[in-house]
C-alpha cells in the first residue's frame, strides 16, 4: 500500500529507539522513551508551506501527529508545522 499525504502533511518513517543503554543494560520496549526522529517518507502537496524532502532525517514534536502501520513498519502522519528541525 502506498500512502500519499495531503496538504501540509509529511509521511515520516519512525526510527526504533535502542534497545540496550550505554552500559550495556536491555531496556523493556514498555520502558523506552517514544523516539521523536524519524526520515521523511513522502510530503504532501502543498509545496510552499512543506520545507523537507523525502529522505531527510527530521526531529518532530513528541505527541504530533497520527501513528500508522504500512506492512509492519510504523510511520507518523504530522503537520509541516509539527517538524521541528532537519537533522544532518
Amino acid at each position: 500500500m502506498k500512502v500519499k499525504p495531503l496538504s501540509d502533511r509529511v509521511l515520516v518513517k519512525i526510527q526504533e529507539s535502542e534497545s540496550k543503554s550505554a552500559g550495556g543494560i536491555i531496556i523493556p520496549q514498555t520502558a523506552q522513551e517514544k523516539t521523536q526522529t524519524g526520515v521523511v517518507a513522502a510530503v504532501g502537496t502543498d509545496a510552499d508551506v512543506i520545507k523537507v524532502k523525502e529522505g531527510d532525517k527530521v526531529m518532530y514534536d513528541k505527541y504530533a501527529g497520527t501513528q500508522i502501520k504500512i506492512e509492519g513498519v510504523e510511520y507518523l502522519i504530522v503537520k509541516m508545522a509539527d517538524i521541528l528541525a532537519i537533522l544532518e
